[in-house]
């Protein structure tokens, strides 16, 4: 099952036109949030609907959407961004920018992994993401007011020793509202939303055929926004007696999720570390979250082969490679050591195994919306697309 997306915003604002953030905006809002990424990079901003909306993505980044907003400068920020990161040493694992939607190429364990190197014990001392996509910059090729296109060529070396050459190419474009409330068959004006899609592309560049013996990647799209005390993870899926892997990093205490009538609900306050999955058979092509506290609904929407081959993640060569998740979703919560990263927390989805001869593609299409208003109107917005009333996810836990 796929879920495909078509763009064309006619209705953003010239670049010369845009609302210029004065020095001090309170943290948490855009405002905010575009002041401090413009002192660490010339970003670019997105805009539809007058600048209501906007989208700030970056090519320096990893070619990742930092934040987003459905009221202008003034608007709550939606994305979760590590300030920390951006002035402290490089870390030799992983340097979280942070960012609501970025783009990783997988599978991180097992005996395909691109994290860890040829005959490494898969234990965090050896684990390292790749820099062409974690420090990296990716090269601009198309630009305009509602949409980017990046391009990063890339050259790695998998857990089982074979060389692979790629090139990804991602464009990210904004919605106009016309075109949510056409999609999303919503047209309350009470509410406020802002909606992007990302369109990646996975090419093999190199000589030889992506095979079983060889090994392949797939993509992965990782979207990491502000929890609340209140904050729930929705995840529809298809019916079945093991739908999830909830163990990842440890089992989730059942006072945190719970999985009723073809929907998994996930309690996601930062306070906790987990991490589960869906299995492509069980995936329906859409998630969310409902943050009560500040009345923000979130949705993504994204692309499903339930058919297809998706790779096991996990940090073990001994689990079968195709045993992956489609779908993710991660509440972050401090470590043994008592340090924390975060808060934040995940809404993820995974290709398939990328099996392409030279020359061949492969693409996955994501989508991020939010909505803040009334209550009523973004309970309508949630029974629709994610099958639960409002009522149900705040009394869930």
């Amino acid at each position: 099952m796929s879920t495909m997306f078509t763009v064309a915003c006619n209705n953003s604002q010239p670049a010369q036109q845009q609302e210029q953030a004065p020095e001090k905006y309170p943290q948490g809002t855009f405002g905010y949030d575009l002041d401090f990424l413009r002192g660490h990079d010339s970003v670019i901003v997105l805009q539809s609907d007058g600048g209501m909306a906007q989208v700030i993505v970056s090519a320096k980044y990893q070619a990742k959407v930092f934040t987003s907003t459905a009221d202008g400068l003034k608007g709550q920020s939606f994305g979760w961004i590590h300030y920390k990161a951006f002035t402290g040493p490089v870390d030799a694992h992983m340097n979280a920018y942070g960012g609501e939607n970025r783009i990783w190429l997988g599978p991180e364990g097992g005996k395909y992994s691109l994290f860890f190197p040829r005959g490494a014990a898969m234990e965090f001392a050896n684990w390292k993401t790749p820099a062409v996509f974690d420090t990296e910059a990716w090269k601009v090729t198309k630009q305009n007011t509602a949409s980017v296109s990046m391009r990063k060529d890339m050259q790695l070396v998998n857990y089982a020793g074979t060389p692979l050459s790629l090139s990804v190419v991602r464009e990210i474009t904004i919605l106009g509202r016309s075109e949510i409330d056409d999609m999303l068959q919503s047209r309350d004006t009470t509410l406020r939303a802002v909606g992007y899609g990302t369109a990646n592309t996975i090419t093999n560049t190199g000589k030889e055929t992506w095979t079983e013996k060889t090994g392949m990647p797939c993509m992965w799209m990782l979207d990491m926004f502000n929890p609340s005390p209140s904050t729930v993870i929705v995840i529809p899926h298809k019916a079945g007696d093991k739908v999830a892997t909830t163990d990842y990093f440890g089992e989730i205490p059942s006072s945190r999720i719970r999985i009723d009538s073809g929907t998994l609900f996930f309690k996601a306050d930062g306070k906790s570390r987990g991490k589960l999955g869906i299995h492509p058979q069980f995936a329906i092509p859409r998630a969310g979250s409902y943050d009560a506290q500040n009345k923000v609904l979130t949705l993504t929407i994204f692309d499903v082969d339930s058919s297809g081959k998706y790779l096991n993640q996990e940090w073990k060569t001994t689990k079968p490679p195709f045993s992956g998740d489609a779908v993710n979703a991660y509440n972050d919560g401090p470590l043994a050591d008592g340090s924390q990263m975060g808060p934040f927390y995940e809404l993820e989805s995974v290709s398939p195994a990328a099996f392409l001869k030279p020359g061949q593609s492969l693409s996955h299409q994501h989508m991020v919306f939010h909505f803040t208003g009334d209550e009523g109107a973004l309970d309508k917005v949630a029974r629709q697309w994610l099958g639960v009333g409002l009522d149900k996810v705040k009394s869930v836990f």
